[in-house]
C-alpha cells in the first residue's frame, strides 16, 4: 500500500483499533465533545478535544502562549504556533486559534521571532509560522504584512539547506528543513527540488534523521524523523518516508512510547510527534500503541480539576512548567492527523471540557 499523505484523525481510525483502544479509556478522560463510536455499544471520546480544550485555557490574555525563564514570563511564539497547530488538529477551540493567529500576526510579535528581514532572518520560526498561517487559512503572503513563502525560499542556500541569517550564526536543523518543505509544499511552487534533496541525504544510516544538520556523527532522534518522515511523503518520497517510519518503529519502547535521542524514558512530547507520523504513515500497530501511550500521559478525572485533559511531560506526573508544550505536540498523535493536509476548515468554535461523573 503506497505511503498517503492524507490526515487521519481519531474518527477514522478502523473500528478494529478503537475497538483494542476502548478499555484502555476506561480511565481515560472523557472531552465534552462528540464520541466516537466504538465496537460492542462501548463510547469512546476524544482525547485529543479534550487536551486542546485545556490547551486553549492557558493562553494568556486568552491570545498567546509564554515561557518562564528564571521566574519570567516571556512570550513565546513557537509554542504559540504549535497550539495553532494542535487546536487545528483536534478540531476544535477555533476562537482561541483565531485570537492566537491574530496575536502572531502582530508586527511586534513577528520581528522578534522571525526576524527583520534583512540583517536577521530564521529558518524555523518562518517555516512554522507559514504553516501555521496556511493551516489556518491565512494569506501567507500577506501575514503581518511578511510575504512568508517568499522570506522562506530567501533562505534557501545553493546546498538546499535553509539556513538563519543572522549576526549570531546558523542554528537552522532538520526540525525546520522539514516544515519548510510541508509549508512550501502548499504553495503553488511547490518544496523546491534540491531542498528535499538535502534532507534525503541528512539520513542516518540505519534510516533515522538527526537533529543538527551536517555533524560528523548521525545519529536518529524520533521527533526529527517525525518530522521528516512527513515532508517527505508530502514531497513524493515514498522510499525515503517509509525508511523513516522502519526507523521509528524498530526505535519504539516497549510501553508505546517514544525518549528524546540519548534517553530511555518516553515523554509525551516526542511521542506524540512519533504517533503522527505513524498513523498518518499508515503504521496502525505501532501508531495504536504511541496512542495508547499517551493517553496514560494524561490527566483524567481523579486529576485536579484545573489540570484535567492536560498533558504530562512523562510518567513522573503532572508539570505545568512541561505540560504546555508537551500538551501540544500530544495533541498531534492523539488526532493522529498529519502536517501535510492539516486544516482547521470546519473545527468546532469552543475549547472542550472535560466532562467527568459529579460528585
Amino acid at each position: 500500500m503506497p505511503l498517503r499523505t492524507r490526515s487521519l484523525g481519531l474518527l477514522a481510525i478502523p473500528a478494529l483499533l478503537l475497538s483494542a483502544a476502548a478499555p484502555a479509556l476506561a480511565d481515560a478522560p472523557a472531552a465534552a465533545d462528540t464520541p466516537a463510536p466504538a465496537a460492542h455499544g462501548r463510547t469512546t471520546f476524544r482525547p485529543d478535544a479534550a487536551a486542546a480544550g485545556w490547551l486553549a485555557r492557558q493562553l494568556v490574555d486568552g491570545d498567546h502562549l509564554v515561557t518562564v525563564y528564571n521566574g519570567t514570563s516571556y512570550p513565546d511564539q513557537g509554542l504559540t504556533a504549535d497550539a495553532v497547530l494542535a487546536f487545528a488538529a483536534a478540531g476544535g477551540s477555533d476562537q482561541a486559534a483565531a485570537r492566537a493567529t491574530a496575536w502572531l500576526a502582530k508586527p511586534e510579535n513577528l520581528t522578534g521571532y522571525l526576524g527583520d528581514g534583512t540583517t536577521s532572518a530564521y529558518a524555523g520560526a518562518t517555516a512554522k509560522l507559514l504553516l501555521t498561517a496556511e493551516v489556518r487559512g491565512a494569506d501567507p503572503t500577506a501575514f503581518g504584512g511578511v510575504d512568508l513563502p517568499a522570506r522562506l525560499r530567501s533562505l534557501l542556500t545553493p546546498s538546499g539547506r535553509f539556513s538563519d541569517r543572522s549576526q549570531w550564526g546558523d542554528y537552522s536543523n532538520a526540525f525546520g528543513q522539514s516544515l519548510a518543505l510541508l509549508a512550501l509544499q502548499r504553495t503553488p511552487d511547490g518544496a523546491p527540488a534540491q531542498a528535499v534533496d538535502f534532507l534525503v541525504a541528512a539520513r542516518c544510516a540505519d534510516g533515522g534523521f538527526p537533529v543538527a544538520l551536517g555533524q560528523a556523527t548521525c545519529t536518529g532522534d524520533p521527533d526529527a524523523t517525525a518530522l521528516a518522515v512527513q515532508a517527505l511523503a508530502a514531497t513524493g518520497r515514498t522510499a525515503d518516508a517509509r525508511a523513516g517510519l522502519d526507523w521509528l518503529t524498530a526505535h519504539q519502547g516497549a510501553d508505546g512510547g517514544f525518549a528524546t535521542g540519548g534517553a530511555t524514558t518516553a515523554n509525551a512530547n516526542s511521542t506524540g510527534l512519533a504517533t503522527e507520523a505513524l498513523l498518518a504513515g499508515d503504521r496502525f500497530g505501532a501508531g495504536l500503541k504511541g496512542w495508547s501511550r499517551l493517553l496514560k500521559f494524561q490527566q483524567g478525572c481523579s486529576a485536579d480539576p484545573a489540570v484535567r485533559g492536560a498533558v504530562a511531560y512523562d510518567a513522573s506526573g503532572f508539570n505545568q512548567a512541561t505540560a504546555v508544550r508537551a500538551t501540544t505536540q500530544a495533541v498531534l498523535g492523539l488526532s493522529g492527523r498529519g502536517l501535510a493536509d492539516l486544516s482547521a476548515d470546519g473545527a468546532r468554535p469552543t475549547a472542550p471540557v472535560l466532562a467527568c461523573p459529579a460528585g
